[in-house]
This record gives structure tokens, C-alpha cells and sequence, in this order.
């Protein structure tokens, strides 16, 4: 059974990992990756366009599946050694959030919708998956599942 996700990081590096097809969450952290399987769906979130940065970019930034294979680690500059995942990035443009609040399970909650986000990577629901997909330009959100399993 497939899951879909909402993983968080700047557009700044959404866009490296969607260039290079891989995605990293919690600062290279390996457990959050484990509860992704091959074939889930992940949307990206970016709160800013660059790590750190003040602005409020609040936009959902990549989806795509996550391909076979499991966690793992590259060498980076000083060491850093974080895990990450293969995905086959879709098409898609930078879609805000704001337009979607009302309309989301996981952002219902008025005043406190960005709570999960801190988390860095959630599960939610297919209905949730499929409404971000489609403000994404996405005209039929169950085709990326298909060409993964074909």
C-alpha cells in the first residue's frame, strides 16, 4: 500500500534534489527516510526560498515517487554524510499553500495549520495528495503511481 507525504525544505534545496532526483529531509537524518516506501507519493514544502532565509515563500514546491531502493548516504563538504532517497520528480509548478488552507486535513486546524511542518516529513491523506497535485498542475494525480508500477 502506498502512502503519500509532505517532507520541508527551502526551495532552495527542493530544487537541487529535484535536479539531481533524490530528496532529504531533518538535516540528512536516515529514520524519517525509512517510513517512505517505493512508490509513495512526496510533496515538498518550502516555507522559505533559502534555508534560514526571512522570506515566507509557503509553497508547495515538488511531488514526485519515491523510486526502489533504500536510504542512503553521500559525502558531502565538511563531512556531512546525509541519507537520502531516490524520487522520480513530476512536473509541476510552485503552488502556495495559502490558497489550500480551508481546503486541507492537515491544515484545518485555523491558526495552528503550519504545527506538522515542524516535524519535517508527515504522512497525510490520498485526498490531501490529490487536491496539492492538481493545484500543481497535475490533471490526472493517480497517473504518476501508474507510470511508476508500469
Amino acid at each position: 500500500m502506498t502512502r503519500a507525504w509532505i517532507a520541508v525544505a527551502s526551495a532552495e534545496h527542493v530544487r537541487i534534489g529535484r535536479k539531481a532526483g533524490f530528496m532529504q529531509v531533518c538535516h540528512g537524518k536516515v529514520s524519517p527516510l525509512r517510513r517512505i516506501s517505493p512508490g509513495d507519493r512526496v510533496i515538498y514544502y518550502s516555507p522559505t526560498t533559502i534555508s534560514g532565509g526571512k522570506d515566507r515563500l509557503q509553497a508547495f514546491t515538488a511531488i514526485g515517487v519515491t523510486r526502489d531502493g533504500a536510504p542512503y548516504q553521500m559525502e558531502m563538504e565538511s563531512g556531512f554524510r546525509p541519507w537520502r532517497r531516490d524520487v522520480d520528480w513530476q512536473p509541476a509548478e510552485e503552488t502556495p499553500i495559502r490558497p489550500l488552507l480551508d481546503r486541507l486535513a492537515f491544515t484545518r486546524s485555523g491558526s495552528n495549520w503550519g504545527y506538522q511542518l515542524r516535524f519535517g516529513l508527515f504522512g497525510i491523506d490520498d485526498e490531501d495528495a490529490d487536491m496539492i497535485a492538481e493545484a500543481m498542475r497535475h490533471a490526472d494525480p493517480s497517473a504518476m503511481l501508474r507510470e511508476v508500477a508500469a
